[in-house]
């Protein structure tokens, strides 16, 4: 792990709010008269400014992807492997844009925001978001900035969706697009966790409805339980063994009850599930997940995923873990054919890995060297168009 004055950190960075006043329109018919995004910049942008590689972040993700909010900070931002000098999204090289969605809990406007109609908090009133809002929401932040094309829209999970929709949605405005352990729509099994565990945080006695703000509330037991089941499908049975096995983190098999005793992997989603709890916001989780079960890409396009990526005008990389079953190299294999049939462009990889879906996030030679030679190329591509 870099510290903030390692020549390979981007070092210590500070959010930005972009404030919009003009309406957005949203896929369920409304439409959010104003709102903010929340967002981290992290390199130099060039004076034609084609360099910027947009960061589109998964479920419990948000805009501080890289680098240190202060000297103090003891983690740095949740994809800081593979953001800054020297890596494979080389800030030496690019102009990176991160943020926090629409709907987040870390600044942009969603549930835990003030609803202009009513001076209160949104809750669950907070309006239903498709990926492709957060996709225009993305856009109109570009367009803030000046920024008319990305030299590549990059995202995993929940993020790779997002990226892909931008394939469709803006192709003429996408130089490039990284896929990492997505799908063009969630199976049924995804689906399944999902609503378990918004079951989960609607049964908590403390949800009242999702305006647990208003009674000074918050469904911590529900919302723990959530993480905990999202977290253990997010790791491969491997890893589990490796790490915790049978042991016990405290009492052991003959003290008679079942109270006595408690596994290391108890202990360890425990503290993920309450640590996750007091961080995020309840009403966020429900709406991410909800995005995610009802993206489908091809969809609109008579259920033809080729159909749908004949839009998309740039070369793909897509990389899929080999232990990951949440998001499984089928998936990302179902991508890549469709691409071919679309006669597009496509690098594909399935990295072996112990480490199940978590496996994007975190350091692996292959997946590393691949990342870095695909945007490298895309960095040449720059000086090419110039």
């Amino acid at each position: 792990m870099t510290d903030h004055n390692s020549p390979t950190s981007v070092g210590i960075v500070t959010p930005q709010v972009a404030h919009f006043d003009e309406p957005l329109p949203l896929s369920n018919g409304g439409q959010l008269d104003q709102y903010q995004l929340v967002y981290e910049t992290y390199g130099q942008l060039n004076a034609d400014k084609s360099n910027t590689v947009l960061i589109c972040h998964a479920l419990s993700g948000h805009h501080h992807a890289a680098g240190f909010h202060s000297a103090d900070d003891k983690r740095p931002g949740w994809w800081d492997h593979y953001i800054g000098p020297k890596k494979p999204i080389d800030t030496n090289k690019f102009h990176v844009i991160a943020l926090n969605n629409l709907g987040g809990c870390h600044g942009s406007t969603g549930p835990n925001t003030i609803n202009p109609a009513t001076g209160k908090l949104w809750g669950s009133d907070f309006p239903v978001l498709r990926v492709r809002d957060w996709v225009n929401s993305q856009a109109k932040l570009l367009d803030k900035l000046g920024i008319d094309k990305l030299a590549a829209v990059v995202g995993g999970s929940l993020g790779g969706m997002q990226a892909m929709r931008w394939t469709l949605e803006y192709p003429e405005r996408v130089g490039a697009c990284v896929l990492v352990a997505s799908a063009m729509k969630l199976s049924s099994q995804n689906i399944a966790f999902n609503n378990i565990a918004r079951s989960a945080i609607s049964r908590d006695p403390e949800w009242h409805d999702g305006h647990f703000y208003h009674v000074d509330s918050k469904p911590r037991t529900g919302l723990s339980l959530a993480r905990k089941i999202a977290h253990v499908t997010y790791l491969s049975d491997d890893v589990m063994g490796e790490r915790f096995g049978r042991e016990l983190k405290r009492g052991n098999f003959t003290l008679g009850t079942h109270n006595d005793y408690e596994f290391q992997v108890e202990s360890y989603l425990n503290h993920q599930g309450e640590s996750f709890a007091e961080t995020f916001d309840a009403n966020t989780y429900m709406l991410m997940t909800r995005a995610l079960d009802y993206f489908d890409l091809a969809r609109e396009y008579g259920d033809d995923p080729a159909l749908a990526f004949s839009h998309a005008t740039c070369p793909f990389l897509v990389i899929s873990f080999s232990t990951d079953w949440r998001f499984s190299p089928e998936r990302s294999r179902e991508i890549v054919q469709a691409l071919l049939a679309a006669g597009r462009p496509v690098t594909f990889a399935d990295i072996e890995s112990s480490y199940g879906h978590d496996a994007f996030l975190l350091p692996n030679q292959r997946y590393e060297a691949l990342f870095r030679g695909f945007m490298d190329n895309v960095a040449k591509s720059l000086g090419r168009n110039a």
